[in-house]
């Protein structure tokens, strides 16, 4: 880095929920295993509702195992998983002593209190407005994970939300950067929530044909770069970081995980669900992101990329990464942890930014499962079979996300 460039912004805490562990170590050991978390839904409401898609990857420890009854009660389950995820996030920084008008908090979300929404809903329609509960709005609200984060750190610098669909947790990393760079801050606690697996979003997405039909397999649904992709499946979960100046890191005798480098931002204006075929708007964010490092094409090694398991969205997407790199991207070693996490929504990126930082600090890229014959129309070094061992040295690794809207946002996390 120039003297001339922007502060540093390091990592210096990590968590999460996982529908693979109830902690990080927990999801990077399943991660690395390549053990998939979609699993049947034994929910009521599966047959009720006689859906077509029966599997999702829900939390393998259920926050009712961490949380205490009054927060389980007074939390929608997307705020629950982020306050977990937030407490060892929190705990992994070393619980960083910080005036509260310099800590902020940004936690993104896809869809936000959906359960709390579509349950209080039925509660008025069965049992009339007296029975509906009175904290539902502030339950159901889409900044309640940022508001509950905020509350538990005592953070007054500053609590956002960006909801920008499937990218939203990957946003609110970047706008982190944003945050401390500008002095508004010097720590800020970031990431994303999500909890929609309900009868609703299950049957809106599957009637646009968005998720995997997989039924008889949930644990090979997830497929990303197979010939056999046929949707995503759908997700929940959270994962929180903590990040600060390098300065502010520095004098409290932090170790860095990683640096948050680069933030790059676009939009396709393209539809309202499909990605741009040729990849234009992801690819001006992926060189944005790059751009703003200070780094070029050839530093960046890997990439965990979006890959949904969706038959467009795929494609799109390995267009993108070679109209950004050309040549440069044959280098690059590519992951689709969606494969084995399933799909967080609004959540998703920031999951994938932690696995990416951890495969910069065990420098080993994890293997994509469920390939079982690799699409042609995918021109990347894509990792299968067996995890890739990571060069030595100083590294840079890409982690994208892309939603709805055509929101696309990527992150360079860089070796400290």
């Amino acid at each position: 880095m120039t003297p001339s460039s922007p502060a540093r912004v390091v990592v210096t805490g990590i968590g999460a929920t996982t529908p693979l562990g109830g902690t990080v170590p927990q999801t990077w050991e399943a991660i690395l295993a390549g053990r998939p978390g979609a699993r049947t839904m034994d929910y009521d409401w599966v047959e009720k509702y006689a859906l077509p898609v029966t599997f999702a990857a829900t939390l393998a420890v259920p926050t009712s195992e961490v949380l205490s009854k009054p927060e389980q009660k007074r939390l929608d389950p997307s705020a629950q998983a982020a306050l977990v995820a937030a407490r060892e996030a929190w705990e992994d920084a070393g619980k960083p002593e910080v005036d509260p008008e310099r800590l902020a908090v940004v936690i993104g979300t896809g869809i936000g209190g959906v359960q709390t929404l579509l349950a209080q809903w039925d509660n008025l329609k069965e049992k009339g407005p007296r029975r509906v509960y009175p904290l539902s709005v502030p339950m159901l609200m889409a900044n309640s994970p940022t508001a509950t984060v905020s509350l538990e750190l005592g953070a007054r610098a500053g609590a956002q939300t960006p909801v920008s669909a499937c990218s939203s947790g990957a946003e609110a990393m970047g706008m982190a950067i944003e945050i401390i760079r500008s002095g508004k801050a010097d720590v800020v606690v970031c990431g994303g929530a999500e909890a929609a697996v309900h009868a609703l979003p299950i049957a809106g997405f599957a009637a646009m044909q968005a998720l995997s039909t997989r039924n008889d397999s949930p644990e090979t649904a997830s497929r990303p770069y197979d010939t056999g992709r046929d949707g995503f499946v759908l997700g929940e979960g959270a994962a929180v970081i903590v990040v600060e100046s390098e300065e502010h890191a520095k004098a409290r005798g932090a170790t860095p995980i990683a640096v948050l480098s680069g933030y790059g931002l676009s939009s396709d204006a393209h539809h309202i669900a499909a990605p741009e075929p040729e990849g234009a708007g992801a690819s001006r964010a992926m060189v944005e992101a790059v751009d703003k490092a200070g780094l070029s094409a050839k530093d960046v090694v890997h990439i965990n990329a979006h890959a949904t398991s969706t038959p467009v969205g795929d494609v799109a997407e390995a267009n993108a990464i070679r109209r950004a790199f050309g040549d440069e991207a044959d280098h690059m070693v590519v992951s689709g942890t969606k494969s084995m996490t399933g799909h967080l929504l609004g959540a998703a990126g920031a999951l994938e930014a932690v696995l990416t930082m951890l495969s910069l600090r065990d420098r080993v890229a994890p293997a994509t499962i469920n390939i079982e014959d690799f699409d042609p129309a995918i021109d990347l070094d894509v990792v299968r079979g067996e995890n890739r061992s990571l060069p030595d040295g100083d590294l840079a690794a890409l982690n994208n996300s892309f939603g709805f809207g055509g929101h696309n946002v990527a992150l360079v996390f860089t070796t400290p």
